[in-house]
């Protein structure tokens, strides 16, 4: 009897060492759900603790992945390239570090919300949900998962806006984030299928193989499909004109939601649009290229100008400053995704390192806003004046983080980051880029340094009609987080190499 050849097995290991950071991130949440069943209502704290321990655990399960070479859940059969649908590489561990750390500030400023507040099982399983999406996304290097793992991050959110029962601002808030997102997956799902359609295949590195010889009768289906994947991306990242849900829905959403969507959410969309461009779609760089440099510029304009026209006395002022300055910096971190289409991969870094220093200074600012919303709920711009007559530690923190943002010393790291991403373009040759965004830093330098200088002046008496200060009463956690960025800012500020060395080589 002629022995046949025994066909190839379809049964992959896994390597559980390289998907345990978003594996254990999403057995705490699913813990902290069940264990809500259980813990009685005065030791519901337990569970914030708990989901904080979590996120300290997947953080320090990145260490045994520095070498980031490792992959897993790739196809068996022999292939031109190797597709596999996670792998673990030197940008999937930066972005992950990024996601969990900022999911842990976020977690201690909630910790006094969940106390008394917000439903605490509800709220941690949800924050925990969508950390582990977002930890997952940069690992993703299929379309499918890419997907998934991006609803998977988004869905969670629009309920921990929402969740502030009986608050009608809240509600609409979510509501409007909610019907922006349904569409903007709509619109990726349909570019995805236009794109599998033309290609047969879902993974990343085929898909790019696969594109450059697409057929003709299929060029056309190829090519909207790019376009639609692209636009779906876009409205993630609250790129202009897809930005209009991102003041009202940080108004609404609790402060450490709001600063949870301005860091991690930022970076879900951004890491999504680099996997697609530079690693899917590299053969469709002569259109993806103008475009994301033409929607960086107006980005950065968009942004900057609504936040110069804010208005100090406005209820939520502060938080909306900080919303629309988180659409102006999404228009800097555009530039070197731009950039790459017209130079090298070596740009992603730029993207990278920028994404570093905006997530510690823009956490540490809304940290800072949460200790004032203790004594001024409203949390106007003017409610800061004076605030380092009463709370030297807050405003000089504050006026470190508005700095960074702005480039000024001594946020020694924010400067560095705005340089290196202008050098991005001037490299690319996108001098016209350059000069925009040049314009758009010093437009952005008057609304930073007014709101700096408002925390230095002489505070207003309490018969004008202004509580004088902050004082007693903030909750540690709080102020844990707030020293965490703050040294974090000093550190990279002394050190800015630490973050910056992401735009010496190409992550991929």
């Amino acid at each position: 009897m002629t022995a046949t050849a025994a066909a190839p097995s379809l049964v992959q290991s896994v390597d559980w060492l390289a998907i345990a950071p978003p594996t254990l991130t999403a057995a705490v949440a699913v813990a902290v759900l069940v264990a809500d069943l259980f813990v009685p209502a005065a030791r519901r704290q337990l569970l914030g603790w708990t989901s904080v321990a979590g996120l300290a655990a997947s953080l320090l399960l990145l260490l045994p992945l520095r070498a980031g070479d490792r992959s897993t859940f790739c196809l068996t059969a022999d292939t031109q390239v190797r597709a596999c649908s996670y792998t673990a590489d030197r940008f999937t561990l930066v972005i992950q570090f990024l996601v969990l750390a900022g999911a842990l500030v976020t977690a201690l400023l909630s910790l006094a919300d969940t106390r008394d507040r917000l439903p605490a099982g509800e709220y941690w399983f949800l924050l925990l949900s969508s950390a582990a999406g977002a930890a997952l996304l940069p690992a993703s290097r299929d379309l499918a998962t890419l997907v998934v793992a991006l609803e998977v991050a988004s869905l969670p959110a629009f309920a921990l806006v929402g969740l502030r029962r009986g608050d009608r601002m809240s509600s609409e808030s979510a509501l409007k984030f909610f019907l922006s997102s349904v569409t903007a997956t709509a619109v990726t799902l349909l570019g995805v299928s236009f794109v599998y359609a033309a290609t047969g295949t879902l993974h990343l590195t085929e898909v790019a193989q696969r594109l450059g010889d697409v057929p003709g009768q299929l060029q056309t289906l190829a090519q909207a499909g790019v376009v639609l994947t692209l636009v779906g991306f876009a409205f993630k990242t609250a790129a202009v004109p897809f930005h209009f849900w991102v003041p009202d829905t940080y108004v609404g959403a609790p402060l450490p939601v709001a600063a949870y969507l301005s860091v991690v959410g930022k970076a879900v969309g951004f890491t999504g649009l680099i996997l697609v461009t530079v690693v899917a779609f590299p053969s469709y760089a002569d259109v993806w290229g103008p475009a994301l440099a033409v929607l960086a510029a107006l980005t950065m304009t968009g942004g900057n100008v609504a936040a110069l026209r804010q208005v100090s006395t406005r209820a939520w002022s502060a938080v909306r400053l900080l919303a629309w300055s988180s659409v102006a910096q999404a228009g800097y971190l555009l530039v070197p995704i731009a950039a790459a289409a017209y130079s090298s991969d070596d740009q992603i870094g730029a993207t990278v390192a920028y994404a570093l220093m905006y997530a510690v200074v823009n956490l540490g600012a809304f940290a800072v806003v949460a200790v004032v919303a203790r004594t001024h709920p409203e949390v106007r711009i003017s409610d800061f004046r004076g605030l380092y007559a009463t709370s030297p530690a807050a405003a000089l923190a504050l006026g470190f983080f508005l700095l960074n943002l702005a480039g000024l010393p001594p946020g020694i790291i924010g400067l560095f980051a705005k340089v290196t991403v202008f050098s991005a373009a001037v490299d690319a040759g996108l001098g016209w880029l350059a000069v925009i965004m040049g314009v758009n830093v010093v437009i952005a330098l008057y609304y930073y340094l007014r709101w700096t200088a408002l925390l230095f002046r002489a505070p207003r008496t309490a018969s004008e009609g202004e509580p004088r200060a902050v004082r007693a009463g903030v909750p540690a956690p709080i102020t844990l987080a707030v020293a965490l960025t703050a040294v974090a800012g000093v550190v990279l500020s002394g050190y800015p190499q630490f973050a910056l060395r992401f735009a010496a080589n190409s992550l991929f």
